[in-house]
């Protein structure tokens, strides 16, 4: 009987990777110079023409790559917060995780431009886990999270923590451009070592998340529940909320603040797959990288040679969606 019930889902996933695939093999050819899947293919195999070949493994493959693995970590990160928190406003967006890695990372462009290379992420992890510590204590009443008001003080904190970003930015106008791209969050100029820096923790992070899928369905449970199946809460709480904020805090360092993708993604499949995190959490993964993926490829194509960014486009459809959340669950009454 489990193995039925399992094949559908299964097949669902195989369908899932199939359509990023899709989307990725589109996306490599849109730009300022074209290129049909078809010339893709031949430029992938290397008889292409010589031009052809160096768009695609120097500039457009790379930020394929590097937003499928963004957009990938931001929905995970939002699965496990929708289910640890037990709330489905959360998103690292919303619950101050993406404005404090943020607020992390302008700090670090603008007032240590001459940083190395591992400050950037090692800022927006502790940026990061930074905002999201202020939103789950300031949730926190006698000793227990209330998830109805997670998302509604999350709200207050990101705002709080993005009028320190923008105070920095009036404070120093000269770095203001790379700071904002960096803040609307996109793949532009993506190049493999961008990759290279975001790779490896993805390989760790993600497969670790779905191998802790069954710690995550207890929580969901309810403290008291999770507590009589001999759950020690708290520790399997903090590493849950630790990973979350890890992978939402990698995700930033690669593309920036990309708005509402570990919302929208985790909603999707959970609708696809079912609240189980054996199947939630690969489903989220394939739908996060193939909204990040998509809404690069559509800001490309919009208007060639300009560029919308791809943050700009998922704010624009998460936007709307957070607030018939919102009203759905009943978020604007209380």
């Amino acid at each position: 009987m489990t193995h039925r019930k399992s094949l559908p889902s299964l097949t669902l996933l195989l369908l899932l990777a199939l359509a990023l695939l899709l989307i990725m093999l589109i996306s490599v050819g849109v730009g300022a110079i074209r290129m049909s899947p078809l010339e893709v293919l031949k430029a992938l195999a290397g008889s292409a023409d010589a031009v052809n070949i160096r768009i695609l493994y120097e500039l457009r493959l790379p930020r394929v790559c590097l937003g499928a693995l963004c957009g990938a970590m931001f929905a995970v990160s939002g699965a496990i917060l929708q289910g640890v928190v037990r709330n489905p406003l959360a998103s690292p967006d919303v619950v101050g995780v993406g404005a404090g890695a943020g607020l992390a990372a302008v700090v670090t462009l603008i007032l240590f431009p001459a940083a190395p290379l591992w400050a950037l992420p090692a800022g927006a992890f502790a940026g990061a886990g930074v905002g999201f510590a202020l939103v789950y204590l300031l949730a926190r009443r006698a000793g227990e999270v209330a998830p109805a008001r997670v998302a509604l003080i999350g709200i207050a904190v990101a705002a709080a923590l993005t009028s320190f970003q923008q105070l920095i930015l009036i404070r120093a106008p000269d770095d203001i451009g790379r700071a904002l791209t960096f803040l609307v969050g996109t793949v532009y100029g993506a190049d493999w070592e961008r990759c290279a820096r975001v790779l490896p923790w993805a390989a760790l992070l993600l497969p670790l998340s779905w191998l802790l899928w069954r710690r995550f369905d207890v929580l969901t449970l309810g403290d008291h529940l999770a507590r009589g199946l001999g759950m020690r809460l708290e520790p399997a709480r903090l590493a849950a909320l630790t990973l979350a904020v890890g992978l939402a805090g990698v995700a930033v360092t690669g593309a920036g603040v990309l708005g509402f993708v570990g919302l929208i993604a985790p909603h999707m499949a959970r609708i696809l797959v079912g609240p189980s995190f054996a199947r939630l959490l690969p489903a989220s993964m394939l739908l996060g990288a193939m909204l990040v993926v998509g809404a690069d490829t559509l800001g490309r194509g919009l208007l060639p040679p300009i560029e919308v960014p791809a943050g700009i486009l998922t704010t624009l459809l998460g936007a709307p969606y957070f607030l018939w959340l919102l009203r759905r669950t009943g978020g604007i009454k209380r």
